[in-house]
């Protein structure tokens, strides 16, 4: 039954009364989820997004530039050079195998991202959804490895690569990345509340065996949290320079080492470097405008799940 009009309760209990309700629904109304930001929170993120964008818009005008502009003003104007096509002319041209780094770049950071989307969402569903003994104190575990930095086990993994002979191979930096902590604990607290029993027991009852339920029903529902998880570690695994570094070297780099390789011993030409990083962000510029919409819905509904 709909609440009485504002009319109504001035006739039946007065204007007081009338009033008070009329208060009551411009603040539920207010409240609820239809109510639109003010200028003050637009202000804000405008505020936020330029100040994380100014950092790639500085590269960017350095890479517009040269060297001896750079040399005798530092902190470059506003308004971008007419030499960023040169610079990336000279790039492409330098010594640091640019398009082997790039290829080596998307294999690397293709290849992590699946891997961890799907052992993280297998592992997720398993602590989520399936009861066996040890399961708790396992996750913790699992949990707690996030807090060993990683500087402390790259000796032991340099030793066990250099013992597998892997050691100037991609397949050493895929390896170590194929699973995460964070995403083995990500993709479970999403499916605990996204995903219900009865699906689960609706698929067995069907006579799904125990992989096929998860291929036809806790993936599909864990497809936005996935998406958002895959999208990150690809850029993670894109942007990753401390293991490549030591393991590759600059036989067989990525493209965050072969553009640190744009550095002279004696000399750094800022415009160059920063060419080669403006170049090595751009694919990922691509990856953002493509996904962004379901990240975007990933997050969306990882907010308001259950």
């Amino acid at each position: 039954m709909s609440a009485p009009s504002i009319p109504v309760i001035q006739q039946t209990a007065g204007r007081g009364a009338a009033r008070a309700a009329a208060n009551r629904r411009g603040k539920s109304k207010g409240a609820g989820s239809d109510r639109r930001p003010g200028w003050l929170t637009y202000a804000i993120l405008t505020l936020v997004i330029l100040i994380s964008a100014y950092p790639l818009y500085f590269a960017f005008l350095l890479a517009t530039s040269d060297a001896t502009t750079i040399a005798q003003n530092p902190i470059p104007s506003l308004i971008p050079d007419s030499n960023l096509f040169t610079n990336f002319e000279r790039v492409l041209e330098s010594d640091i195998k640019f398009w082997k780094s790039l290829s080596n770049s998307i294999i690397v950071s293709s290849v992590t991202a699946i891997s961890v989307v799907i052992f993280s969402t297998l592992a997720g569903y398993s602590f989520a959804k399936l009861r066996f003994k040890g399961r708790g104190p396992l996750l913790v575990f699992v949990v707690a490895t996030t807090a060993v930095p990683t500087q402390l086990g790259i000796v032991p993994l340099f030793i066990v690569m250099s013992k597998l002979e892997w050691t100037g191979d991609l397949i050493a930096v895929i390896v170590p990345g194929m699973v995460t902590a964070f995403g083995v604990f990500w993709m479970t607290q999403y499916l605990e509340g996204a995903l219900p029993y009865e699906l689960i027991e609706a698929a067995r009852v069907d006579g799904a065996s125990m992989i096929r339920t998860f291929w036809h029903v806790a993936l599909p529902a864990a497809r936005p949290a996935a998406a958002m998880l895959g999208l990150f570690t690809f850029v993670g695994a894109w942007t990753n320079f401390f293991w490549p570094f030591i393991v590759l070297g600059s036989a067989n780099p990525t493209l965050p080492v072969a553009v640190q390789l744009l550095q002279g011993n004696y000399f750094n030409d800022m415009s160059l470097v920063m060419a080669g990083v403006t170049l090595s962000v751009i694919p990922l510029v691509i990856v953002f405008i493509f996904a962004g919409r379901q990240l975007v819905a990933g997050i969306m509904q990882g907010a308001v799940k259950g």
